[in-house]
């Protein structure tokens, strides 16, 4: 199949004010400037002038897990039982027929990084997932694709008023390092060979060799700079997950090769360590240097509100660049899919969306969605 005739944004390949994009099996095949386009006998979408691009990704939500409408026998975000519970799976928690997805889909968002809730100090893995499907073994673009770690106040208000550690914030930072430490000694053993076996730290292995990041839960810069050192301490890849106090401790992120990902962006400040909530930050973490990524953190906020955020943010001195990459690229790099999403290059999934006009602008309506070159809108 061919899209043609609309302002063609591919994110790492270059923009062409009348683009093409051809694609076979689910896969990219051709894409460019639409006068230098090989002739095509195939079906044709006219995108009658409006904007070609890749699908949204937001690489931190609960989307499917926390269900809405049902509200708590739809809620299976939060293992409240234990604190450290890796070897919990996001997958077997998500509904695919939840109304949301679909609405999600329909904003352009094709992908979203699917995560356990911040109740506990490890909350389990991550999974990357395709917007569309009618069982999760449909949906899975990665499993795992991340693992949920939390700091702050989330895990000590769940577990202090318990009497029951974490109960300080010392506390959440002693647990993480006992249980990395822990694991990096299992994994010792299974090189060597030795017959041990424990699902919670089995599902740590792929964390402590690098094979799969961190999500790290935090908002305050302190919580942050704790975030950092625990990474740094025992070489983990990481993204920050909300950042809102980002602003404070622009210099120490600056240093980091780590993606945050910022949001969400558009709601009241709850709690203290959100102060500095503020869709400016998203323009000061560029210039200063980084690469960020945008998160509605859904059912916090609306999925289908991230093409919308990225164009607040826009308002407040993110560049549009810098803003397309956050709801793409740097989605899919932080959950370690960028080879298979987030931009338009041969090969890569045919996750495609025809725009009627520029995607930030509120007038804007979504004409069509492909996700693994199947139409879905």
């Amino acid at each position: 199949m061919r899209i043609q005739n609309g302002r063609l944004v591919t994110i790492e390949n270059g923009t062409f004010a009348c683009g093409y994009v051809d694609f076979e099996k689910g896969k990219i095949t051709g894409f460019g400037d639409l006068a230098d386009a090989p002739a095509y006998e195939g079906e044709v979408l006219d995108a009658k002038g409006g904007w070609i691009m890749p699908g949204f990704i937001d690489a931190h939500t609960h989307i499917g897990i926390n269900e809405e409408i049902i509200g708590s026998p739809g809620s299976d975000c939060n293992e409240k039982s234990d604190p450290v519970t890796p070897d919990m799976r996001v997958v077997d928690g998500v509904k695919p027929h939840d109304g949301s997805i679909a609405r999600a889909m329909r904003a352009g968002v094709t992908t979203a990084g699917v995560s356990p809730g911040s109740a506990n100090v490890i909350g389990g893995q991550i999974a990357a997932l395709k917007m569309r499907g009618d069982r999760v073994e449909d949906m899975i673009l990665k499993a795992p694709a991340a693992m949920k770690f939390a700091l702050g106040q989330n895990p000590k208000g769940v577990y202090g008023p318990r009497n029951k550690a974490p109960v300080t914030r010392m506390a959440v930072a002693a647990i993480m390092r006992k249980t990395l430490t822990r694991a990096q000694r299992y994994a010792a053993k299974l090189d060597a060979g030795e017959d041990v076996y424990d699902p919670e730290l089995e599902a740590l292995v792929p964390v402590v060799k690098g094979e799969i990041p961190v999500h790290f839960h935090a908002h305050q810069g302190d919580d942050i700079l704790t975030a950092i050192r625990i990474a740094r301490e025992f070489h983990l890849k990481y993204s920050i997950v909300h950042a809102t106090g980002a602003g404070t401790v622009l210099k120490y992120m600056a240093e980091e090769a780590a993606i945050p990902l910022l949001g969400p962006l558009g709601l009241r400040v709850g709690k203290p360590e959100m102060r500095d909530l503020s869709f400016d930050v998203a323009g000061r973490l560029e210039k200063a240097g980084m690469e960020i990524a945008i998160t509605t953190d859904h059912g916090v906020t609306p999925l289908w509100l991230l093409p919308t955020y990225a164009g607040l943010c826009v308002r407040e001195g993110l560049s549009e660049e810098a803003a397309f990459r956050a709801i793409t690229i740097n989605g899919a790099k932080a959950l370690g899919v960028a080879d298979r999403v987030g931009s338009i290059a041969l090969d890569k999934d045919a996750d495609l969306v025809v725009f009627s006009g520029h995607p930030f602008h509120w007038l804007t309506k979504t004409e069509a969605v492909f996700i693994d070159g199947q139409r879905c809108k």
